[in-house]
């Protein structure tokens, strides 16, 4: 199709679209297209603004590294992904839902662990933190041998693979549910964190006049063949920024009840004060699976902000 004239742009790119086999490759790339070319001519784009937004684009895909996904953060920063999680999950967005953000720092190489094992696996002061947690099907019934990827910031709001100063999988484990559809494990209670703003995210962030900081939180993943993964975020609910997670992660469904413990627990290890969580996690039927990996490295450099 020889162009004309601007209508006919997206005219000629619809009509190669239209020949993708895969139906919902097409459904996709239909919709991508007259969205996008719908939103150039609602703001009447200009051609230094489309430069600016190549050049962003461009540097997100510089920034990111083994060790640090920049595309994720943009994703989270934009409402994107917390939006897509909420379609997909609690009856296609109609109910509350346990789900939550992959984030970009889950590793597919978390080490096994035992239950009542310790995720701390270099020195990391800070409280005591002992979570309980059980994994059940929609009618209550445990779920037996389900694998659970554990994993969070340190007190310093770092996550290992940020942090050299930190151990090789420092706040990670994989565990297994047992008979009853449970496991334990000991940390130290995680802290809130600035996501790095050195990048395309944190021009995106000072130009909406927004803070850059994430509510202090747990990562878990359940996964069972049978079952939907369930990727999920737990929230201490007395962090100061609870009500504005720069990546919009933050559900009722997932404000935890961490309890403070001021005597300390010679049994766990634990000065005072310290923190216990018991968490359930219910699983629908459906497709397990495992994600990409946003990250497959630990950073050799100077730590960077958390996310």
């Amino acid at each position: 199709m020889i162009i004309e004239n601007q209508a006919m742009v997206t005219d000629a790119v619809v009509e190669a679209v239209l020949r993708a086999e895969d139906p919902r490759l097409r459904e996709i790339l239909l919709a991508l297209v007259r969205h996008l070319h719908g939103f150039v001519r609602e703001v009447r784009l200009t051609e230094r603004e489309f430069q600016e937004a190549v050049r962003l684009i461009v540097a997100m895909g510089q920034k990111t590294t083994p060790s640090h996904n920049e595309v994720v953060l943009m994703s989270g920063s934009l409402g994107v992904s917390s939006l897509v999680c909420l379609l997909n999950n609690g009856n296609n967005g109609q109910t509350e839902t346990q789900a939550n953000l992959l984030g970009p720092f889950w590793r597919d190489d978390q080490p096994p662990s035992a239950s009542g094992d310790s995720l701390v696996r270099s020195p990391t002061p800070g409280p005591g933190l002992f979570v309980r947690v059980a994994i059940e099907d929609v009618n209550g019934r445990p779920v037996t041998g389900a694998e659970i990827d554990v994993w969070h910031s340190s007190p310093e709001g770092l996550y290992e693979n940020q942090d050299p100063k930190q151990a090789e999988m420092n706040l990670r484990g994989r565990f297994i549910s047992d008979e009853a559809g449970r496991f334990h494990f000991r940390s130290v209670k995680p802290a809130g964190y600035p996501i790095p703003i050195d990048g395309p995210v944190g021009e995106l962030v000072r130009a909406t006049r927004r803070h850059n900081y994430r509510p202090a939180h747990l990562h878990f993943m359940v996964y069972k063949p049978g079952f939907k993964t369930l990727i999920s975020q737990v929230y201490s609910p007395n962090d100061g920024h609870i009500d504005s997670d720069v990546q919009f992660g933050v559900t009722r469904a997932l404000i935890g009840n961490y309890m403070r413990h001021d005597e300390p627990s010679p049994e766990l290890g634990f000065a005072a004060p310290w923190y216990s969580l018991d968490q359930r996690f219910t699983l629908e039927a459906g497709e397990a699976r495992r994600p990409v990996a946003p990250i497959r490295a630990k950073a050799t450099a100077a730590p960077q902000e958390g996310c």
